[in-house]
């Protein structure tokens, strides 16, 4: 276990990317809903804040670990990028609680779908509590809300899912009957599809922290999770193996960070221009063309990943399953790594599997 995540972490330094130091994190402001301040991250940082100046730029993000480390990710890669916005108070992290954070007894499609990690931040956004917005993209529904752009996304991380169990290395290891966590559709559909004899805990809601203690309580004995998520919290110690995309493709947008700012704020806009990594922008553009094509939601167990293959090309593939996993479909498109040319195979793939599929497919 110690060798894989010396490799892993060695990966992860060789493709550049950057891994957030949480001790040296500044301090976090919180916010309810109804905009009023209710706590600071220590007693020293509410005196502070009475005497630093006022932030240049407030970024909004959800308050989980994972969602912080990716807040702190964007900080960095801001301040390295202004000078400006390197001096000390010039950026400010706020944290907004959304639904989905706070409602977690039920399936995400039972109380909205996805939206409900981004929408009180959107709305912070638009009143101007905010200047830009940190989201997940898997997170990220396929329509923007008006007046809001999302120009700008970080560099990919590691796409794969881990599996994690505390007595075995792999899903194949697993005797008959072995119950495996997971909230996602998508890899409930394609586990039972390779390996029918598994059950699985649906509604295995949380942070990562929350799941792996409900793994370590015996609740389950296995769970899958994003690999980009683990690294970029230095977790990947937990990592029992990782599923090959061949096992498990990955959700549309895995392991990308989205930057969003209002339409009509130009510095913003500006700023956050700086950080954006056009190869991972290109490829979710892709895959959420693939996304909307499929009018995909929580309740629809999809999957999508585009990438650039060794003749600089892009390569797409795409998955939709039904529910139980007993029937899974997929496709591939190959093109010009060109935004015109990658919409138009996402859109193209998902039409097709919305034909082959026909009308009562996800209702198994």
């Amino acid at each position: 276990m110690e060798t894989l995540n010396q490799t892993l972490t060695s990966a992860a330094t060789v493709n550049g990317f950057y891994k957030p130091c949480l001790k040296s994190s500044p301090p976090v402001v919180i916010y309810q809903r109804r905009h009023k301040l209710i706590k600071a991250s220590s007693a020293a940082a509410v005196e502070q804040q009475t005497h630093k100046r006022v932030a240049l730029l407030r970024i909004g993000t959800r308050g989980s670990p994972l969602a912080l480390a990716q807040a702190y990710e964007t900080r960095e890669k801001l301040m390295a990028s202004s000078t400006e916005l390197a001096e000390d108070g010039a950026i400010e992290i706020v944290v907004i609680k959304t639904t989905g954070d706070k409602i977690l007894s039920q399936p995400l499609a039972d109380i909205g779908g996805k939206g409900l990690f981004t929408k009180e931040i959107d709305e912070a956004l638009l009143n101007s509590e905010i200047d830009i917005a940190v989201h997940s993209m898997k997170d990220v529904p396929t329509y923007l809300p008006d007046k809001t752009i999302l120009p700008c996304n970080l560099p990919r991380e590691d796409v794969r899912d881990a599996f994690i169990s505390l007595n075995a290395t792999s899903l194949a290891d697993l005797p008959p009957g072995s119950v495996v966590g997971t909230a996602s559709l998508r890899r409930k559909s394609q586990l039972l599809h390779r390996y029918p004899s598994l059950s699985v805990l649906e509604n295995f809601r949380g942070n990562v922290q929350t799941r792996l203690k409900k793994l370590n309580d015996g609740v389950v004995v296995a769970t899958l999770l994003a690999l980009a998520g683990l690294k970029r919290l230095s977790m990947t110690e937990h990592v029992s193996s990782i599923l090959s995309i061949d096992d498990m493709l990955p959700a549309v947008a895995q392991g990308a960070i989205g930057i969003a700012c209002r339409s009509d704020d130009d510095k913003m806009a500006n700023y956050i221009a700086k950080l954006n990594h056009e190869e991972t922008r290109l490829a979710v553009a892709c895959e959420r063309a693939f996304l909307l094509t499929l009018d995909g939601s929580c309740r629809t167990p999809i999957a999508g990943y585009a990438c650039r293959d060794e003749d600089g090309n892009c390569l797409f593939r795409g998955l939709v399953a039904s529910p139980d996993g007993t029937k899974v479909l997929e496709t591939s498109r190959k093109g010009l790594y060109a935004y015109d040319d990658m919409i138009s195979m996402g859109k193209d793939a998902g039409e097709e599997l919305l034909s082959r599929a026909g009308p009562g497919f996800f209702d198994s």
